[in-house]
């Protein structure tokens, strides 16, 4: 029975884009997930069918043999690498094809062609591939294994000091695994992390793919961050803004900082503390800067608001 075509598995048209071909692949993929279908055998089918047509549409050279060749293409490849003469089918094709006689073993007349079915022709890449004895195993061509994108969300602290988690991923084959990961401090949102040699498994003695850990970091109720600075309100009272005094600023790691700051101190003004920002890869951190709010006092008692008239009064007549 021939293989279906591997556009039609993922449904795209054949001139789909990689970005297309993924999003149809991961879409299917949870579609048909043995997770979200236990006992299925037909989604099983399903969930490999799909997984084998992604891996060849999503790899340019793979790709381009694929329409080349058909669903066989890794076996006229490897024929033609080892100077076999081909002229195979398109892809959805099983039927014969036309062999020049003047270089098959299978011989034939001058000038004219044998008729080789998909069996002989498999028959002549054992010999090719596997030995003139016709014993050897038929081969394959190696091939890395796919790299896995995979969400993780972290809030500012984390992102901030680091974090650890333990994830789920389920390769092409069905069998899922739980790994712990290790995401390094600094990080930013929507920053891929790669975790080297944890993707899916390599085919015939290749490399096994990467994970990539895809970043969102939570927004903050109360830190904003630009890049590895950070910015934190922090309430000042009137008269410390207007004569001067110490504050203090909080930091992620949950400690406060005291700060000082000048007289006549303005609504809105930053004031820079150097080094107690976000973590860099490289050991360095980037700036905290505090945002003075002030802070006008309520309640006043009546002393209170006869100081504030008086303090107006001098303002005014100076």
């Amino acid at each position: 029975m021939a293989r279906r075509d591997y556009y039609n598995v993922l449904g795209v048209p054949k001139s789909a884009s990689e970005r297309e071909i993924r999003q149809a692949y991961r879409k299917l993929a949870r579609q048909y997930h043995p997770d979200l279908n236990p006992n299925d055998k037909q989604s099983e089918t399903r969930f490999k069918e799909i997984g084998q047509a992604y891996e060849v549409l999503s790899d340019a050279e793979k790709r381009k043999s694929y329409d080349r060749w058909g669903p066989d293409f890794e076996k006229y490849e490897q024929a033609r690498k080892a100077g076999a003469p081909t002229g195979g089918p398109g892809p959805g094709s099983s039927g014969p094809f036309t062999w020049n006689p003047g270089s098959s073993p299978f011989g034939g007349g001058a000038g004219g062609s044998t008729t080789v079915d998909d069996d002989m022709f498999g028959g002549l890449f054992d010999q090719i591939l596997g030995g003139r004895g016709g014993g050897g195993r038929r081969g394959g061509l190696r091939a890395n294994g796919e790299d896995y994108d995979h969400p993780v969300s972290l809030t500012l602290e984390e992102a901030f000091a680091g974090a650890a988690r333990l994830i789920q991923i389920t390769p092409v084959d069905g069998q899922p695994k739980t790994i712990e990961v290790k995401i390094p401090a600094g990080v930013t949102d929507g920053q891929r992390v790669r975790i080297v040699g944890k993707g899916g498994p390599g085919r015939s003695g290749g490399q096994p793919g990467d994970l990539y850990l895809v970043v969102s970091v939570k927004p903050h109720p109360r830190f904003a961050r630009d890049g590895d600075d950070l910015t934190v309100p922090v309430d000042v009272p009137l008269y410390t803004s207007v004569l001067g005094g110490e504050v203090l600023v909080p930091t992620l790691k949950g400690t406060r900082l005291a700060l000082k700051i000048g007289p006549e101190t303005q609504n809105g003004q930053r004031v820079r503390l150097a080094g107690q920002g976000m973590n860099r890869a490289d050991g360095t951190r980037g700036d905290l800067y505090a945002e003075i709010r002030v802070v006008v006092p309520t309640s006043l008692t009546e002393r209170e608001r006869e100081l504030f008239q008086e303090l107006a009064a001098l303002r005014t007549s100076s």
